[in-house]
């Protein structure tokens, strides 16, 4: 069973101080780093990402997808919000597949929780991304003291002469 992790873009960026800040000078580089925190994310996750940003007013879009990072970016077509493509999507997804859903909307929300999949608000998500972010530099750390070690860095030949030596001792 694959999962999934559906992210309402432009509600994850407003809602996210520092999305927020950034999307105050730059929208397309808010959106940019959004995807690249959901590359390193995902990959810890072990969950498909696909992040969805409204188009429904910019004149004559077109519904676009892309693969950047490994992560699903799709821009939705004009008339059509980020809400209702969520919508649209989640029944198939749900058939075989777990789905989770993050945004603060909280009618879409009660629609996800009545398609099967399940809902996280924004700040639970900040959560679990900081959380999630905390162990991977936890274990980072762990791994490079573990290779500062003096015996992790000596041939293995040499290390078991050492150990013979300090046994005679």
């Amino acid at each position: 069973m694959k999962e999934y992790l559906i992210l309402d873009g432009y509600n994850i960026i407003n809602a996210w101080d520092k999305l927020k800040h950034i999307a105050q000078q730059s929208l397309e580089e808010a959106r940019e780093q959004l995807v690249e925190m959901m590359a390193e994310f995902q990959a810890s996750k072990k969950a498909d990402v696909i992040i969805v940003f409204d188009a429904h007013l910019v004149k004559a879009s077109m519904e676009k997808k892309e693969k950047v990072k490994n992560v699903e970016v799709v821009y939705t077509k004009e008339r059509e919000t980020a809400d209702s493509y969520i919508e649209k999507i989640i029944p198939e997804l749900t058939k075989r597949n777990r789905v989770m859903v993050v945004t603060n909307d909280w009618t879409e929300q009660q629609m996800i929780l009545g398609s099967g999949a399940t809902r996280l608000s924004v700040r639970e998500f900040i959560l679990d991304y900081d959380a999630t972010k905390k162990a991977i530099q936890k274990k980072t750390e762990d791994l490079r003291q573990e290779k500062d070690y003096l015996s992790n860095r000596i041939d293995p030949s040499v290390l078991e002469k050492l150990e013979k030596f300090r046994r005679r001792s």
